[in-house]
């Protein structure tokens, strides 16, 4: 039985839907989900130019700002459709490359399962967030669901 459910997200459809299928398995096992944004420094720390770096970051934090806002509102919005009346939620916004905090956390968080959208937003960061998804599919040693 599955007690704590990872579930990374950026705000993107596949995202969405990782995270209806988490609160839908959670419901029935009683699970915990908690719910992981990562701000991608790595990616950051390529930009050589600090005025561009210093810009992409304030927008990167906004998006993931507003990725978990979002999701908390369909939470209340919809109240899960009645299903997460006795879901446990838990909230993390964490900094680095996505594929070792996700994996760093699963350990953190004594996590039982992981459930990932397949891949995330549009051009460069769906081409980046789909190998993350892949890494963690390769490399975590609990259950990973990927969700399209």
């Amino acid at each position: 039985m599955h007690k704590r459910i990872l579930l990374p997200t950026d705000g993107s459809k596949n995202a969405e839907r990782a995270g209806e299928y988490a609160i839908s398995l959670a419901d029935l096992s009683g699970a915990d989900i908690i719910v992981l944004n990562v701000i991608d420094t790595y990616y950051l720390n390529a930009i050589t130019q600090p005025d561009v770096r210093e810009s992409v970051d304030e927008e990167l934090r906004a998006s993931v700002k507003k990725a978990i806002e979002r999701f908390e509102e369909k939470i209340e919005e919809n109240k899960c459709n009645g299903t997460c009346q006795n879901v446990n939620f838990k909230i993390l916004i964490k900094e680095g490359k996505p594929a070792d905090v996700i994996l760093k956390t699963i350990d953190e968080e004594e996590i039982d399962q992981v459930i990932i959208g397949k891949s995330g937003k549009h051009g460069l960061e769906r081409f980046l967030l789909g190998n993350t998804t892949e890494r963690v599919l390769k490399e975590a040693k609990v259950p990973v669901n990927v969700i399209s």
